[in-house]
C-alpha cells in the first residue's frame, strides 16, 4: 500500500494528514513513479492556507509539486497505437526520472501525466532532481519577462533563497552581471553562484547604487518586502523591467510585472522551459545547493522549516 500526504481542509499544518492509498494505474499518457525524493517548497504551505473560492480545488488536497523517482508503470497505447511518451522521449519501467508539475507529490509512489515527466540526468541525485524545475522555471521567466541579456547589470533581491540562486546562476550564462541582496551571513552563496552580494536594511538602495555605478537594467523581487519593491522602484525607469513573484498588490498599484504559477502565461514558459533546465543541470550548469532531507513521515517538520525563510539551501523528503 502506497502513503501520502493530504491536507484535509484549508487552514494551517495542522491540516495535514498522511495515510495509505492505491495509486491509479497509469493509463495511456500517464506513468507511475515509485518516488525516491520529493521537493519541498514554499507553494506547498501556500497551497493550503488557501480559501475556498470559486472554482476551486475543494480538501482533501494533495500536496507537493515536483519529484524524483524510478518508473514502477506505464501506460498502455492510446486509441492510435501511439505509445505513453515522457517529456524527454520514450519511458520504459525502471528509468530513473523527475517531474514536474504534478499534484500530490509527497508520496511512495504517484501517477502523473507523461509529458510532466523527464529522465534524470544520471549524476544528479534524487534530491536535487526533485527540487530543481520549481525554483529553476521561476527564476528562468523572471529573467524572460525582464528581457535581461548579455551586458545587462540586474539586481535581485532574495539572491541566496532558492528562486535567487537559480536566477544568479541563469544570468551568468546570459552574460549578465547581478547584485544581489541577502544577509551577511548568506554572502558567500552570492558569490559562490556568480552575484555580488549586498546586505539588505536601511541605506540599501545607496549600496546598490554603488556597487553598479552605471546603473541597473532590471530588478527581480524573491522577497517582496517594502524595502525590496522601493529600492527597486528607485533603480529601474522602465516598469515592465521590474517583476515580482510575491509582491501581487505592490505590482498591482505601481504598475510593474507581477508573476505565478497559477497564471497561464507564466505556467506554459515554466512548462516550456522544463527540458531544457534539466540538461543544464545534467551538464553540471545549473546546481540545487541542498540544505537537508527529511524522512516522508517528517514532512510538517520539513514544512517548518522551509516557511522560517531561512532552510540554508533546498529540502527534500525522502520515503
Amino acid at each position: 500500500m502506497a502513503q501520502r500526504w493530504i491536507a484535509t481542509d484549508f487552514g494551517d499544518l495542522d491540516v495535514l494528514r498522511f495515510e495509505e492509498y492505491d495509486p491509479p494505474a497509469p493509463a495511456p499518457g500517464e506513468v507511475t513513479i515509485a518516488v525516491r525524493a520529493a521537493g519541498v517548497n514554499p507553494a506547498d504551505y501556500k497551497h493550503i492556507r488557501g480559501s475556498r473560492a470559486p472554482g476551486a480545488a475543494e480538501p482533501p488536497l494533495p500536496i507537493g509539486y515536483e519529484i524524483a523517482g524510478v518508473v514502477s508503470a506505464v501506460g498502455g497505447p492510446d486509441a492510435a497505437g501511439a505509445p505513453t511518451r515522457i517529456g524527454s522521449g520514450e519511458v520504459a519501467v525502471g528509468d530513473e526520472v523527475l517531474a514536474f508539475r504534478v499534484a500530490g507529490g509527497y508520496a511512495t509512489e504517484l501517477t502523473v501525466p507523461a509529458p510532466d515527466v523527464f529522465r534524470k540526468p544520471d549524476d544528479l541525485p534524487f534530491p536535487e532532481a526533485a527540487n530543481l524545475l520549481l525554483a529553476g522555471a521561476t527564476a528562468a521567466e523572471m529573467l524572460h519577462v525582464t528581457r535581461v541579456r548579455e551586458g545587462d547589470t540586474i539586481l535581485v533581491h532574495g539572491a541566496s533563497g532558492a528562486v535567487g540562486v537559480s536566477v544568479l546562476q541563469q544570468a551568468r550564462r546570459l552574460g549578465a552581471r547581478t547584485i544581489g541582496t541577502s544577509s551577511r551571513a548568506s554572502f558567500d552563496t552570492v558569490e559562490r553562484f556568480g552575484g555580488t552580494p549586498v546586505a539588505y536594511g536601511e541605506g540599501l538602495g545607496e549600496r546598490v547604487r554603488a556597487a553598479a555605478p552605471d546603473g541597473i537594467a532590471a530588478a527581480l523581487d524573491c522577497v517582496g518586502t517594502d524595502e525590496a519593491i522601493d529600492v527597486s522602484l528607485g533603480l529601474v525607469a522602465d516598469r515592465s523591467r521590474l517583476v515580482t513573484i510575491v509582491a501581487g498588490t505592490r505590482a498591482k498599484e505601481a504598475g510593474f510585472v507581477i508573476i505565478g504559477g497559477a497564471m497561464p502565461a507564466s505556467k506554459a514558459y515554466r512548462d516550456e522551459v522544463r527540458a531544457e533546465l534539466v540538461r543544464l543541470a545534467g551538464a553540471g550548469e545549473l546546481v540545487v545547493p541542498m540544505a537537508r532531507t527529511f524522512p516522508l513521515a517528517e514532512a510538517v517538520a520539513a514544512l517548518e522549516l522551509v516557511r522560517t525563510g531561512h532552510p540554508g539551501g533546498k529540502v527534500a523528503l525522502i520515503p
